[in-house]
């Protein structure tokens, strides 16, 4: 358990890197900015990898039993989390998370500004119904919470960027919680249809995580749990 919660602080502290706006400011006057990407990357593997490893050698304390309904929340969920994280990754999104640049918000903000982290959110709260271990739910516990912080964290990041009003008119069209903005008339749903290439590509790497991809990555295969609790 003490390897598990010294992996667990070290992943966490080190993505608190690029919210610190100075420090990574300095991190890549230092090294570049193609080796500062480079070299925390590899890091956010390692500490991934090392973390996974972690909760995988820890002891087993059992909370609740999981019971069969349980195991359907992350098949639920899951589809969700995976379109939100490709379509936001691949986004231009000024106000948030985003591999691609721009200085306009991609059409995924119509749906949320923070789609990456409503990804990861996703993830870790669905994760925690089936696996009721005291590890399990201090890693999903602490990525949710990672997750709701990095709302405001981001917001005032972009705010201060991009100054109040810039914020502000960006902002605009697009809403925190997942589908407001088109809901309340702020955004149009016709701006969907620029999205149809990420759902099917989600929709792909979904069905592979669930037949392969997780076993081969995580080590646990779902659908043989699903199986087994029903």
């Amino acid at each position: 358990m003490i390897e598990f919660c010294i992996a667990l602080t070290a992943f966490l502290a080190a993505h608190l890197i690029p919210a610190s706006r100075s420090l990574r400011a300095r991190l890549i006057l230092l090294m570049g900015r193609t080796a500062y990407l480079t070299v925390y990357s590899i890091l956010s593997l390692f500490l991934l990898g090392w973390l996974i490893m972690a909760a995988q050698r820890a002891d087993t304390v059992w909370l609740w039993d999981p019971a069969p309904w349980q195991w359907h929340v992350p098949f639920i969920a899951m589809p969700m989390a995976t379109f939100l994280l490709i379509a936001g990754l691949v986004s231009a999104n000024p106000l948030s998370i985003s591999l691609r640049g721009g200085t306009e918000p991609g059409p995924i903000t119509v749906v949320t500004r923070h789609p990456v982290l409503w990804a990861f959110l996703i993830w870790a709260v669905a994760h925690i119904p089936p696996n009721g271990t005291m590890v399990a739910l201090l890693l999903f516990g602490a990525m949710a919470l990672f997750s709701v912080l990095g709302f405001v964290l981001l917001d005032v990041k972009a705010r201060k960027r991009l100054g109040a009003e810039r914020w502000r008119t960006l902002a605009a069209g697009t809403s925190v919680l997942p589908f407001a903005a088109l809901l309340s008339g702020q955004a149009r749903w016709h701006a969907l249809r620029s999205l149809v290439l990420s759902a099917l590509i989600a929709a792909a790497a979904y069905v592979w995580f669930v037949l392969q991809g997780h076993a081969l990555l995580i080590g646990a295969d779902p659908l043989a749990g699903l199986a087994a609790m029903g």
